[in-house]
């Protein structure tokens, strides 16, 4: 015989619901719209006279615009092999799971179990019985308190995308700047060997004119002393490169020590390109990070929706059917059925109102983290300017130094054929030249590097994205 749902608890129910209904006039229950917090207006930067928009002059692809192939082709290792990538990729496929586990909140579980039970009294045979028996619950979600989980979690996942935009930004920066060290790292040990070269036979001149009477030993001691100290440098240098190259390495998802690269010349392999300027603007809604942090912002509040719809009643409707018999032939010829509803008053414990202020206070946190970011894209973005136009200029008086130089080498060469100066003088001429060579090869690294950290700082010519308020279906392939 089905057992009947009782009058007196529905009585019951209704009059909790009115109950719940009174209380509920005196919660909070304001749901807050999400707003990009307030941020100080900048429109320009300080070492930009004509600043164009970086959305038309960024390409997504922005490390080609150094046309190099080599690097071309490490770009794309890197992107098919960095582990920091594959995690972040992985952590959108968890986000993408987890808009799934929210949604499941508001369906019904069911539960089935059968078994046997046995029975044995003194003086009376072993009996058993067999049972069947199944539960439905259904939590009804009235108020949506569900649905904004769901919203939340949609938040993260699209937070979750921008993160990995940030980390390849980040990567292909790392790859980029790198490598430009390395092709640096080569023609400093080119020019250190041949300092070293000039040097030693600066030393020889010496040790011949000490050996002749013409020089003093202390002179002899004082050019060894710098032969050594070039040496020093130069295993230094091979040191550093020898690094640089580990951290490339492992960058593109080899093993450090298994990757090597070929020599290479930084002014033969890489061209500056021209660099485009961003206005703030373009900064804010190109760069994944500040996308992220907006993100989260918009998930902070949903989930404070969730919260405090969270302190309304809820209803919950369970089912119970079964059947038991002495053998399976008697199973199936009675059943038993229930059908209970209950309301649950949230209200009242205090953990929902706790889980409320958490949620705020976590929010401001979240909040702040936004407004940290964008400080710290402003400042990126002023440095890498600022670095730019400081090495540009040097490179300016650096090539002029270079070539006043050059024209003392070739003045001295000429005064040597003459018999005007010694050889030693030219070889002096010659290391002061190389000195300066180098100095102009670090230059140009860096305006390369600056360059890098431009193109990072203004978002690497991702588009656009409008973070708002309600989270539409872009991560529905996730669902």
């Amino acid at each position: 015989m089905p057992a009947l749902v009782r009058p007196g608890r529905v009585l019951l129910a209704l009059a909790a619901g009115v109950c719940a209904s009174s209380l509920c006039g005196c919660m909070d229950l304001s749901i807050p719209d999400y707003k990009r917090p307030d941020m100080p207006a900048k429109d320009a930067w300080a070492h930009v006279q004509h600043p164009v928009s970086a959305a038309e002059t960024v390409d997504p692809e922005w490390w080609k615009a150094f046309d190099d192939p080599y690097l071309d082709a490490l770009v794309q290792k890197a992107i098919a092999g960095n582990i920091d990538i594959k995690i972040l990729a992985a952590r959108i496929q968890v986000a993408g799971a987890q808009i799934g586990e929210a949604r499941a909140g508001a369906l019904p579980s069911a539960d089935l179990g059968a078994g046997v039970d046995f029975e044995k009294t003194t003086g009376q045979p072993l009996t058993k019985t067999i049972n069947l028996g199944s539960q439905v619950n259904w939590d009804i979600d009235i108020w949506g308190k569900v649905e904004k989980g769901v919203q939340a979690q949609k938040a993260e996942y699209h937070a979750s995308e921008a993160d990995w935009r940030a980390g390849y930004l980040t990567l292909v920066a790392g790859v980029s700047s790198t490598y430009f060290q390395i092709l640096q790292f080569d023609d400093q040990i080119a020019q250190q060997q041949k300092t070293l070269d000039k040097n030693q036979q600066i030393l020889a001149i010496d040790q011949s004119m000490y050996a002749n009477g013409v020089a003093p030993q202390t002179e002899v001691l004082r050019q060894k002393a710098e032969v050594n100290g070039i040496a020093n440098e130069l295993i230094d240098l091979h040191r550093s490169r020898d690094l640089a190259e580990n951290a490339l390495a492992t960058l593109v998802g080899v093993p450090a020590g298994e990757f090597k690269m070929p020599v290479g010349h930084l002014q033969e392999r890489v061209k500056a390109p021209e660099v485009p300027m961003g206005l703030p603007a373009q900064l804010l809604a190109r760069r994944p990070d500040v996308v992220a942090a907006q993100y989260r912002i918009l998930e902070s509040y949903d989930q404070i929706g969730a919260a405090k719809l969270a302190q309304l009643p809820s209803i919950s409707l369970t089912g119970r059917g079964g059947t038991a018999a002495f053998n399976l032939s008697d199973l199936f010829k009675s059943f038993t059925f229930s059908f209970l509803p209950s309301i649950n008053l949230p209200m009242l414990d205090p953990d929902v109102k706790a889980h409320i202020k958490t949620t705020e206070a976590q929010s401001k946190v979240v909040e702040q983290q936004y407004r940290q970011t964008v400080f710290a894209a402003f400042e990126e973005v002023e440095n890498a300017l600022v670095n730019l136009d400081a090495h540009k200029r040097q490179r300016i008086e650096l090539q002029q130094q270079n070539a006043h130089l050059r024209v003392v080498a070739a003045q001295v060469e000429a005064q040597l054929k003459e018999g005007v100066v010694s050889q030693l003088e030219v070889l002096e001429s010659e290391r002061t030249l190389a000195s300066a060579e180098l100095a102009l090869l670090q230059n140009q690294q860096q305006i390369l590097t600056d360059t890098v950290t431009l193109y990072k700082a203004i978002g690497g010519g991702w588009p656009e994205v409008v973070v708002q308020n309600a989270s539409n279906d872009s991560a529905a392939a996730a669902d």
